[in-house]
């Protein structure tokens, strides 16, 4: 193992019912004044608004609403709601909702009470947070993203056309309220897009140095088989508890830092989805779906030993006659397979990007290149990626 350094600062509150037992208490904490902030307004429908409203009425807070969270939160967005924190002097921030939700409010906890320039200074580039942010929890509503327990979120400059995401310690929210049963009302096709977000955050994470046996990696092969069978029982039945509370987990490990302890990691499919959220605001799950077999048919042979290994671990596929090579390959293709046995799109077609509505060579040039990967890509083979998965 390499040499780390691990924080987490989110105390977790996980299963059936946390809310109603928890919130209330949680909320004591702190002053009265709360920013509830959700998306498009599902929590009214499914029972969550109430739930969480009446736990915060219990502890005597003033509730100030903040909705219309998108899918691909932009800075715009946050510079709303860290205006509407100041006006209202607010002491907590409550986010309920999925990633976007709580991306975003951790975006408004920063500059809520920063005087500078919060996108110049935190996401076009990494910056150092020598101040409080205001405090933040979060209640989820939808698993995928991971966020609910670490610093990070993933804005969009729609005016640079730039989507990027940085992960601050100091972000991390005080507490998160995860219960499975919430996940419930979300759509199929977000339930399945959210999984595989899941699994790509994981992937990222284990195609990167170093390739010897380390514990960071048998965590995350374990994670990968579990995020499989979970999602294949919760598309059979979406009202499978066991599959949907395992996801909501899953995500979090994922994501909550510890299969990166020791890890180079390598996100540059996320950075190559990210450029074309910020063209196109396409589904973020669905996009890494038409992305990964591309991206991984690129570098699987200059990764040859870890791919193999995914191969056999993961997916089971039998190494009796077969090269690394070949093996690697396989695993590539075991991936591919399964992104269509769930029904998640294959092509950019499938998700309305075509040459004549995307310049995709922006997109290309647009992309960061990240260090990490087993094989440096080129803006130029980005394009071509793009080209091949029309």
């Amino acid at each position: 193992m390499n040499n780390f350094i691990f924080e987490n600062a989110t105390k977790t509150f996980f299963g059936k019912g946390c809310v109603g037992e928890y919130l209330c208490c949680l909320a004591k904490h702190y002053g009265k004044n709360v920013l509830l902030c959700y998306g498009g307004g599902s929590i009214k429908k499914n029972g969550v608004y109430d739930e969480v409203m009446e736990s915060l009425r219990k502890a005597g807070k003033n509730v100030t609403e903040f909705s219309g969270i998108m899918s691909n939160p932009t800075y715009q967005k946050v510079l709303e709601g860290a205006r509407l924190a100041r006006e209202n002097q607010i002491d907590l921030i409550l986010g309920v909702g999925g990633g976007s939700v709580m991306d975003c409010c951790k975006a408004i906890s920063l500059a809520a009470v920063y005087e500078g320039d919060v996108w110049a200074d935190f996401w076009a580039r990494p910056g150092i947070i020598d101040f409080e942010p205001l405090p933040l929890g979060v209640i989820v509503t939808a698993a995928g993203t991971g966020s609910e327990m670490n610093g990070g979120a993933v804005i969009t400059n729609e005016e640079l056309k730039i989507k990027t995401g940085r992960d601050y310690p100091r972000c991390n929210p005080k507490f998160a309220l995860l219960d499975p049963s919430y996940t419930f009302s979300v759509p199929k096709r977000q339930m399945v897009s959210g999984g595989f977000d899941t699994l790509s955050h994981i992937m990222e994470i284990y195609f990167s140095r170093p390739d010897e046996e380390n514990v960071s990696d048998d965590i995350a092969e374990g994670l990968m088989r579990g995020v499989i069978r979970d999602l294949r029982a919760a598309v059979k039945d979406p009202l499978d508890y066991t599959a949907r509370s395992n996801l909501m987990w899953e995500a979090t490990m994922a994501e909550n830092r510890i299969i990166k302890l020791g890890k180079q990691t390598d996100f540059q499919c996320h950075m190559m989805e990210h450029s074309l959220g910020a063209y196109t605001d396409c589904n973020h799950g669905e996009g890494l779906a038409v992305l990964h077999p591309a991206y991984y048919r690129r570098i699987c042979e200059a990764g040859a030993e870890k791919f193999a290994r995914f191969a056999v671990r993961v997916w089971g596929v039998s190494p009796e006659g077969k090269t690394q090579e070949e093996l690697a390959r396989a695993g590539v293709e075991a991936l591919a397979d399964f992104i269509r046995e769930i029904g998640m799109p294959a092509t950019l077609k499938e998700l309305g990007i075509t040459p004549e509505n995307t310049d995709l060579l922006a997109v290309a040039n647009s992309c960061a290149i990240v260090s990490g990967s087993y094989r440096k890509l080129s803006h130029e083979e980005i394009y071509e990626i793009f080209r091949e998965c029309l």
